[in-house]
């Protein structure tokens, strides 16, 4: 599966550079996952080459914590049964990063 489209590139893009803006006004542009246990990375920010900022869940809610994810290291995970990170196809441009920061911390899932 390709984790990041040219429509997912595209919506990076036109985001652009979010340090100086509130997580309000961030949208979460795309939620990977490991289909097989925890981890969720929330991203919203292309930094630059497989660099990108976001908002990750380990499987602690309460630790779930914004910072820096390469896409490489992610992509060369390998899972049992042969699976790697997915991307969920269902995950729309509509989704406000505080949105999501408050549903996770709370125990959520989005």
């Amino acid at each position: 599966m390709m984790l990041i489209t040219k429509e997912i590139e595209n919506a990076f893009e036109k985001q652009g550079d979010t340090s100086n803006k509130s997580t309000d006004e961030i949208k979460v542009i795309c939620k990977l996952f490991n289909p097989v246990g925890a981890g969720t990375w929330y991203l919203y920010e292309h930094v630059e080459d497989d660099l990108y900022m976001a908002f990750v869940n380990l499987g602690d809610p309460m630790m779930a914590e914004m910072g820096y994810v390469s896409l490489n290291e992610l992509k060369n995970l390998r899972l049992p049964l042969g699976l790697s990170i997915e991307r969920d196809r269902s995950f729309g441009f509509n989704h406000v990063l505080k949105d999501v920061i408050d549903k996770v911390k709370s125990g959520g899932h989005v």
